[in-house]
């Protein structure tokens, strides 16, 4: 019998760019849909208790990826907002989710969470207190960072099964591309180049060198659908204190990124570079070696297949709108 049949389940954030996935995910699993239930941002404000409350009660089960995020230029911009937004609402759901007697909670982390020059590549969970995170995405990280702490807080005083999943960049189809403000590397890159197509744009400007103190810039990136099924099977099966890294395992330099999209997006201008912009955190790579022996997980989308799969979304869904 599946571990999600009969179970009452929560996913806030469940209409966003994951949660669907997610919730997707969950059902071909066993979950029936009558008993997921995703909460209207417009209806619900999660950060305040009286809110969490209301939508935690009867649950057995609550995957809380709702949050306010963004990329760079998001973080510079809103960094009190960051902190306070995505503490309250995670404070508050996993206490209502203690006091309505929920028997599992999964609180989806970030990789922003980690330090900004980490002991080692790839970063590994006992990694995290090793020092600051990048300065730029610091609020939002060590928001999310402190859902740690109050999951093994909790599980000590309290015995509830607090889990808590680190994920790395995440990229797909339905991602912020229609909100510029938010865009994350991926979907920022993949507008600006087809737009620089259409138009017949001789030159289009990225942010930053592409290098920190001579070495290449990188990321690692999780498609979505990989990523769901991760935070599924850590609902099925993980219950320990310590955080899990979930990732695809494959270190791209941001030089790399910038070529491939320009390549599958087919446009043919220059690449300008702007150097007033920041690059961000140096190098993000996750050793992914927990999650492989703690949930059987393994990424299973190729990058470039991946990849292909957010422009062909992309240039799909810009003429529906």
């Amino acid at each position: 019998m599946s571990a999600f049949a009969g179970k009452k389940i929560l996913v806030t954030g469940g209409s966003g760019f994951l949660g669907g996935p997610l919730i997707r995910t969950l059902v071909e699993r066993g979950a029936r849909p009558e008993d997921v239930s995703a909460p209207e941002h417009s209806r619900y404000d999660l950060r305040l208790p009286a809110a969490c409350a209301e939508v935690v009660a009867g649950q057995d089960l609550v995957l809380h990826l709702a949050g306010n995020a963004g990329g760079i230029g998001w973080n510079r911009a809103h960094p009190g907002a960051l902190f306070y937004d995505n503490a309250a609402m995670g404070i508050h759901l996993m206490e209502a989710s203690r006091k309505a007697g929920v028997k599992k909670f999964v609180q989806i982390g970030t990789v922003c969470a980690y330090p900004f020059r980490p002991p080692r590549i790839p970063f590994r969970e006992d990694d995290l207190w090793t020092g600051y995170p990048e300065r730029t995405n610091a609020p939002y990280g060590m928001a999310k960072k402190m859902m740690l702490v109050m999951g093994q807080a909790y599980r000590q005083e309290y015995d509830f099964n607090a889990i808590y999943l680190l994920p790395v960049n995440l990229y797909g189809p339905r991602d912020h591309f229609f909100e510029p403000k938010k865009s994350h590397v991926i979907p920022a890159l993949i507008q600006k180049f087809v737009e620089g197509r259409e138009s017949g744009a001789p030159e289009i400007t990225v942010w930053g060198s592409g290098y920190f103190e001579g070495t290449p810039v990188s990321r690692e990136f999780l498609y979505v659908d990989d990523a769901a099924e991760a935070i599924a099977l850590a609902a099925e099966r993980y219950d320990e204190s310590a955080p899990v890294n979930i990732g695809a395992g494959r270190e791209v330099p941001i030089n790399d990124l910038i070529a491939m999209v320009c390549e599958m997006t087919g446009y043919r201008g220059k690449v300008v570079r702007d150097l007033s912009k920041p690059d961000g955190q140096p190098r993000r790579c996750l050793d992914t070696s927990r999650a492989k022996e703690k949930l059987g997980f393994v990424a299973r989308t190729p990058f470039e297949e991946g990849l292909r799969k957010t422009i062909a979304w992309y240039e799909q869904a810009r003429h529906e709108r």
